[in-house]
């Protein structure tokens, strides 16, 4: 059995007294969730929602981490900082990270091995572009992604790290892959990891769908049988939304 995580993506959204009224809101309204919730907040906000969250269930993530140790990297958090704050979960190689700030599959893989040497998890974002899809390259480009982007780590490194599947087509832009599309893309990144690694890890590795999923598709889309969660964006910005979601759609 696979524990379904549901990860909000606040993106560069929320300042800390936002971060406290929406956390005041949404504590008591997921306190009887059935899965694992993480919160991925800026930097500026990592520490007063670990503080507020403290007593609960509830994991936080940093949504990006730099691979060197320290240096003249102006700009960039390193993993022991982020281990200082006891933050749980690191987002790597989203495609906003890709698009906008150059990072690359090689990047990402350098990430991944410093969030690992610190006891953070991973959650690794891959996916296609609109080009790529209508050009028939899915498969190929999730297959370079995974192949290049986990180059080197162990099956034990798995059981810590977490893949989001999501297609670059569906973030922000309110498409959304059919239930059965996202499914079948899922079942295709669990074969290609299948190729690197024993069927007994590559079944246990949880893959979340991060394209718009929202509190009107997320029922549909957790009864498949291999999507194992969600990476929010804009959906998790409203504590009701939101709850909404981790509870699979219940109001």
């Amino acid at each position: 059995m696979r524990t379904p995580i549901i990860a909000a993506n606040w993106k560069m959204n929320k300042t800390q007294k936002e971060a406290k009224v929406f956390l005041k809101e949404l504590i008591p309204l997921i306190s009887d969730a059935e899965c694992e919730v993480a919160l991925c907040v800026p930097f500026t906000g990592l520490a007063v929602v670990k503080r507020m969250v403290k007593g609960t269930k509830i994991k936080v993530g940093a949504q990006n981490v730099h691979f060197a140790e320290k240096g003249a990297y102006t700009g960039e958090i390193s993993a022991d900082m982020l281990k200082e704050l006891k933050v749980d979960y690191v987002i790597i190689g989203h495609s906003e990270r890709r698009q906008y700030f150059g990072e690359t599959d090689e990047s990402v893989n350098k990430k991944i091995a410093a969030c690992l040497a610190k006891k953070l998890r991973p959650i690794v974002c891959v996916g296609e572009t609109l080009e790529e899809r209508e050009g028939g390259l899915t498969e190929k480009v999730l297959e370079r992604q995974i192949r290049e982007g986990f180059r080197g780590f162990k099956s034990k490194d798995f059981d810590k790290i977490v893949i989001a599947y999501e297609p670059v087509w569906a973030i922000g832009t309110g498409k959304n892959a059919t239930s059965e599309d996202a499914n079948a893309t899922i079942g295709y990144i669990r074969q290609v990891l299948r190729k690197y690694l024993p069927k007994s890890i590559s079944e246990k590795v949880r893959i979340q769908y991060g394209g718009s999923m929202n509190s009107g598709n997320v029922k549909e889309l957790m009864s498949m049988p291999e999507i194992d969660g969600g990476l929010i964006g804009s959906a998790s910005l409203k504590a009701e939304e939101f709850a909404k979601i981790v509870h699979y759609g219940r109001a």
